[in-house]
């Protein structure tokens, strides 16, 4: 729903961002599912959000789904390109954290995961504010710092 893709060798239609999917079936089911790769798909396959989806419709918007309140598309959309790009940066950290990291090294780490995991619960306000650019652009030259682990 969120997110637009072109056709291409990953994607057998156009779609653009806030729409949903023709291949969306009303239970949330995809319609192609077990043929996804055959059918021009294989984006679909290899596309996961780390669970952000979950969280923001969870947590964030408290269960309610855009299929009942048409007026949370963009509101939930919004929520997920930051909460999606957070869980990303976790991943990478979490991987990063199998390190034996040194002690400076492993408070940057630390002090990164904080930052995209805070103790307050997400909120679309937080969202809105948090700067998600700058802090992947840290988790990026953090990480980049590591090349002597590995």
């Amino acid at each position: 729903m969120v997110f637009a893709f072109d056709r291409s060798e990953s994607f057998g239609i156009d779609k653009g961002a806030g729409e949903a999917c023709p291949n969306l079936m009303a239970n949330n089911g995809c319609r192609i599912f077990d043929g996804r790769a055959e059918l021009g798909f294989k984006g679909c396959i290899s596309y996961t959000c780390h669970g952000a989806g979950q969280r923001v419709t969870q947590d964030v918007f408290a269960g309610r789904d855009w299929r009942n309140d048409p007026s949370l598309v963009h509101r939930m959309g919004a929520a997920l390109s930051v909460l999606r790009r957070i869980h990303e940066q976790l991943v990478l950290l979490q991987a990063a954290g199998q390190l034996p990291l040194a002690g400076g090294h492993r408070e940057q780490l630390d002090g990164l995961i904080e930052t995209l995991n805070p103790a307050v619960d997400w909120t679309e306000d937080t969202f809105e504010a948090f700067p998600i650019d700058r802090v992947c652009g840290e988790v990026g030259s953090f990480l980049k710092s590591l090349r002597g682990y590995v």
